[in-house]
């Protein structure tokens, strides 16, 4: 049987005059004991009531219980079973309750003699600080109740406990009745009284707190238990809210020792510590002194409460710096800034002047501040001896601003010097792997020129000596035999000179030692140099068809001629190696705006892997291995097409489906701006 009517609630209900107060643990301990003492030391035999929580804490005062037993018969002993408390008559009535119900919130102990009355009704309270119910922190449990020496209010609490007794054991109904007869005789004449009038119940209130003064020892003795437990919860508070700083620090620095990566490290400390200090929003982003903007890529926005308006979330959007007067004075001064209340903060109100103060960036910050709804806003910089490497706010969004205790500003600061620390490891991390992987291409690099060369340079250099050798040593071979002799020598010394040609060309162009001459040059005149070089060196039977799709009216380009007609030969060469005889290579144009054309140089020969389209443009890149490809070439022609390319600011890119679907390489130009190009552009803009 669950029955969910509080006794507490039972009581001022029907005797309305009274008010409950609160009481903490330890207070009550000491109070029911009093009462048990005075019944031990008494000779009478009253009436003891006395509810229980749980049977744990009965087990602790069981023994006291046996001693009253033994002193009077009307005992009766309340608690929820945990073990093996039941319903029973052996040494007292115990009367065993569900767990679930109202009495398992509450701790009662009602006391009535023929001199001497006690009762004691409260319910527990949920505590601000910790939710314990045993433990460390047990003593910090409040209880909100009644304790009073007056016979009334005791034969009233007695009677309510006296029914729900009887609801939960009815064959106790006899021994009840009895109980009620010998001591709650005139409780039904004392309530009818109290409800009478208000003077009357005013005397009686009198009469109750004269009473409940009757034991000054006692009643001292409760003053200094409450004053000392309010001590001990303030001193759990402090306890609470440093344990709560040392988890947050902690859950961070296990971010951070799990991960190295910087992104990780933000979300994990702006969650935790918006969560921590219970703002509406809390954002932390990179930004240097000088930047102008950001993107906001870490924020914990507060969820709104039941029929609250959701805040506006700031994830993705541009932020201000420059025209932001708070972030430029956390700049300047290196120190967090706290304005307790934009609607009166001078730099606010400032922001909402413009035209009278004409600062654009007072209008930014009040922008930020509506659109927002910012009401109390902390900026903590992120520093690492002295470098700016981002930027911590936090949002308060009610309608009332928000004070900041010294002990949440120092947590803010603590938090903000661990995550600046930590965005410096990250990114030596991330230097040190960039570092990495530069010493691997390098060692790459290494391994395939010592291969390319010991291939490309010995072959050659093998066939050249071979026929130096037959010609110096065969004085009698024939004219014809002499002169194929010489033509192989030529021709490997040829390759040779071309090979050293790409390394010298790539090395002043990766040193930066080219003397660049841009000048306006016709495209399509640089087409046919670059098809007529081609041609020149390859045969019509030995290459694929070629063919020009340029539009008319094409406008002048800005490029130094000499390496932009080298950029399409090699491309046009390179598209010709790799695509048979029966294949296409197509030259055609594209306009990407007013300021860049796009040259496109697309084949049907042997195609690229996707995994490979960045890997071609690297220096002695060799698909099929240096030593057993069908092609020839040192794997620099595209190397240096890419820093070409990059010396006039242009960008090369390459595109194919796969193997045997062909292949596209893209490369861009910029447009010489004629006075035209220029209006139109600005005409746009406008």
């Amino acid at each position: 049987m669950i029955i969910t009517t509080s006794v507490l609630q039972s009581l001022l209900q029907a005797i309305p005059i009274l008010r409950s107060q609160v009481y903490f643990k330890s207070s009550l301990t000491a109070l029911s004991h009093a009462m048990e003492d005075q019944v031990l030391a008494g000779s009478e035999q009253p009436l003891v009531i006395a509810s229980f929580q749980r049977e744990r804490f009965y087990r602790q005062e069981a023994h006291r219980y046996r001693r009253i037993a033994q002193q009077t018969p009307q005992v009766y002993v309340l608690a929820a079973p945990e073990t093996e408390f039941k319903s029973s008559s052996e040494y007292h009535e115990t009367v065993a309750f569900e767990p679930n119900d109202t009495l398992s919130q509450e701790w009662h102990l009602v006391v009535i003699g023929q001199t001497y009355t006690n009762c004691l009704i409260c319910q527990e309270r949920p505590s601000p600080i910790l939710e314990v119910t045993n433990g460390e922190m047990d003593s910090s449990r409040r209880f909100e109740g009644i304790w009073t020496f007056d016979r009334t209010v005791s034969q009233k609490a007695a009677e309510i406990l006296l029914n729900r007794i009887q609801s939960y054991r009815p064959e106790l109904a006899a021994k009840i009745e009895q109980a009620k007869s010998q001591y709650l005789e005139d409780s039904s004449v004392v309530s009818a009284q109290l409800t009478q009038n208000s003077t009357s119940n005013l005397s009686l209130l009198d009469q109750a707190q004269s009473s409940a003064n009757s034991d000054p020892f006692v009643q001292r003795l409760v003053t200094y238990l409450q004053a000392g437990q309010y001590k001990l919860l303030k001193a759990y508070r402090s306890i609470a809210a440093q344990g709560k700083k040392e988890s947050l620090i902690n859950s961070i620095s296990n971010a951070i020792r799990r991960s190295l990566d910087p992104n990780a490290i933000l979300e994990v400390a702006v969650q935790e510590l918006g969560k921590a200090l219970e703002a509406s929003r809390c954002l932390i982003y990179r930004c240097k002194a000088t930047d102008t903007t950001t993107i906001i890529n870490h924020e914990f926005l507060k969820p709104p409460s039941k029929g609250d308006q959701p805040l506006v979330p700031t994830l993705g959007k541009i932020w201000p710096l420059q025209d932001n007067c708070l972030f430029q004075e956390v700049v300047q001064s290196g120190e967090p800034i706290y304005v307790e209340d934009t609607q009166t903060d001078p730099r606010i109100n400032a922001s909402n002047s413009t035209n009278k103060t004409g600062n654009p960036g007072s209008k930014t910050l009040h922008n930020l501040v509506q659109e927002f709804a910012i009401r109390s806003w902390l900026k903590v910089p992120l520093l690492y001896q002295g470098q700016l490497l981002g930027m911590l706010d936090i949002h308060h969004c009610g309608s009332q601003p928000y004070q900041w205790e010294k002990d949440e500003l120092a947590l803010v600061d603590a938090i903000a010097t661990q995550v600046g620390v930590a965005l410096i490891q990250a990114e030596s991390y991330a230097n040190l792997e960039d570092l990495n992987q530069q010493l691997e291409a390098l060692d790459r690099t290494r391994s395939n020129l010592v291969a390319i060369t010991g291939h490309e340079l010995r072959t050659p250099l093998s066939t050249i000596q071979v026929c130096l050798e037959s010609l110096a040593s065969e004085p009698d071979m024939s004219l014809e035999l002499r002169q194929v002799m010489l033509n192989t020598a030529l021709a490997d010394a040829e390759r040779m000179r071309k090979l050293i040609q790409d390394f010298l060309t790539l090395s002043r162009l990766e040193s930066g030692r080219v003397e660049w001459h841009p000048e306006s040059l016709s495209l399509r005149e640089c087409i046919d140099l670059a098809l007529s070089n081609v041609c020149a060196r390859r045969s019509e039977d030995e290459r694929p068809s070629l063919s020009v799709q340029v539009p008319e009216n094409l406008p002048l380009v800005k490029a130094d001629g000499e390496w932009l007609v080298e950029t399409i030969a090699r491309l046009l060469d390179n598209a010709c190696k790799f695509t048979s005889p029966q294949g296409e290579v197509k030259i055609s144009i594209q306009t990407l705006d007013d300021s860049m054309i796009v040259v496109i140089i697309e084949d049907s020969g042997r195609g690229i892997e996707p995994n490979r389209l960045e890997a071609v443009f690297d220096r002695f890149y060799q698909e099929e291995g240096a030593l057993r490809r069908t092609t020839g070439g040192t794997g620099l022609g595209l190397a240096i097409c890419r820093q070409i390319v990059k010396g006039w600011g242009g960008k090369i890119w390459a595109n194919s489906a796969g193997k045997d679907q062909g292949s596209q390489f893209y490369f861009t130009v910029p447009i010489i701006q004629t006075p035209k190009s220029k209006h139109s552009k600005a005409r746009r803009k406008r």
